[in-house]
């Protein structure tokens, strides 16, 4: 019991760790976004949106993944700390020395197939790939710019290509991260207040022109990556100063291409298909359509000195608690400068696969349930044309194995995933329902109750 208590205040209050974007001292993070919390807006109609959603709600499960120059030497550069996947910005390295880096990336073990194995083991329905994070490296065969992993490594290799066949090969979505707003080896590029700008190799911010950068970098790589790959999310990270017509001229060139390809948040000025919450999970649910994106241990890009991860049972725990509220989670993994994803990644990936594979009905194709003061764990519901059926995620097992629901039930059957023969008694106590459980939890982590309700 104190470990699931201790389990919740973690949750609850909220995990602050490296970000994509800026930490600050208050646990605050700049995402480059000053429309974060806004509720979103539409050019299309809310029934396209749906349509265009329908497999991204369902799905729930993804897989995030950082990969860039960062990872050569765990986000060292020259012996010095580099702390994150920003240690070009953090460290000030010119673009000079930092191509350097590239020259010598070589990512030798890296193996499509087996990535995306590792992701369809733990669980996960989706993926999405660094394909320009904010050093300006292009990680896919970019011909309108030559500073890309095919043109300027060792390796001479198009990972975006090979993780969308494998995708396509093993049944997952496939998709890919842009940054929008901060590029550090465009001169052209400048963020809000300079504070996320190469103000080290370009220290003049107010002759920046962000129009040369979007029109002769963001918008060619953008087309590059649909026509090429065929992406089935585009998630934009940081959009700094960009317009609403430039977010908007963005979204009509993804959609001119695919009109199904969803686009986050993060294209900037309260448009695109839903709405990013970074490295933390909403204490309530969310207006609009949302999604949590999170790291396994502090930084999104490979550290090799951070080995402080996240215990399987925050995973599941973060992932129930997220579906409960109607969102997706989106866990990262940071491989390695040799294309291996570490081990402590992949072994809390499989357990949370394993626990899936037995409760997995529990999240997928959910929605949000009403139900109150369950104060035992999480609750989601699946409704079909058969009727209903809520599913109680136990993280805290109930005394005596007596479980009261203030909730009066209209109960066709019930059972455990776990455990489906198990017979589970209940009794209706005028506006409460109290099931008669095992003594102890079935499953160390969580327990799903499976309820059907008669219409």
């Amino acid at each position: 019991m104190i470990r699931n208590l201790l389990l919740v205040a973690t949750i609850l209050i909220g995990v602050v760790a490296t970000s994509h974007s800026q930490e600050f001292k208050d646990g605050t993070i700049d995402t480059g976004d000053k429309y974060e919390n806004a509720s979103l807006e539409h050019y299309e109609s809310p029934e396209i949106i749906k349509k265009r959603l329908a497999w991204w709600e369902d799905a729930r499960f993804g897989m995030f993944i950082h990969w860039g120059l960062y990872a050569h030497d765990g986000c060292h550069w020259n012996g010095q700390y580099g702390r994150s996947e920003h240690m070009m910005l953090k460290l000030q390295i010119p673009i000079a020395e930092y191509k350097k880096i590239a020259d010598a990336f070589n990512p030798v073990k890296f193996n499509a197939d087996e990535w995306v194995s590792i992701a369809k083991n733990a669980g996960m329905k989706y993926m999405v790939i660094t394909a320009k994070h904010h050093d300006g490296y292009a990680m896919f065969n970019s011909p309108s710019n030559a500073y890309n992993i095919v043109e300027r490594s060792k390796w001479k290799r198009d990972p975006v290509k090979e993780l969308a066949e494998a995708c396509e090969k093993q049944g997952l979505k496939f998709g890919v991260y842009y940054s929008l707003g901060r590029d550090w080896h465009d001169p052209n590029c400048n963020s809000i207040k300079g504070r996320r700008s190469n103000t080290w190799d370009y220290p003049n911010e107010e002759g920046k022109v962000l129009e040369k950068y979007i029109e002769g970098k963001v918008k060619p790589q953008l087309k590059e990556l649909m026509t090429q790959y065929n992406p089935a999310i585009m998630w934009f990270d940081t959009p700094e100063h960009v317009t609403k017509t430039q977010s908007l001229e963005i979204l009509k060139l993804i959609h001119g291409i695919n009109p199904d390809c969803i686009v986050n948040q993060r294209v900037g000025n309260r448009l695109g298909d839903y709405a990013v919450r970074e490295q933390k999970i909403p204490e309530t649910g969310q207006p609009d359509p949302w999604e949590s994106c999170m790291t396994l241990n502090h930084t999104w890009g490979y550290n090799k000195i951070d080995r402080e991860y996240k215990s399987v049972e925050t995973l599941i725990y973060n992932l129930v608690d997220i579906a409960s509220k109607g969102g997706n989670f989106l866990l990262n993994v940071g491989p390695t400068g040799e294309g291996v994803i570490p081990d402590l990644s992949v072994d809390r990936l499989q357990r949370m696969g394993n626990w899936l594979k037995v409760n997995g009905q529990a999240v997928y194709g959910t929605s949000v349930a009403h139900i109150k003061d369950f104060k035992w764990g999480k609750t989601t519901q699946r409704k079909t044309k058969d009727g209903t059926t809520l599913y109680l995620t136990i993280f805290e097992w109930p005394k005596d194995g007596l479980m009261t629901l203030e909730e009066n039930l209209d109960i066709k059957e019930v059972s455990m995933l776990i455990s489906p023969d198990y017979p589970v008694s209940y009794k209706k106590n005028g506006t409460s329902t109290t099931f008669n459980l095992p003594d102890v939890a079935q499953d160390p982590i969580a327990t799903v109750l499976k309820i059907k309700l008669n219409e």
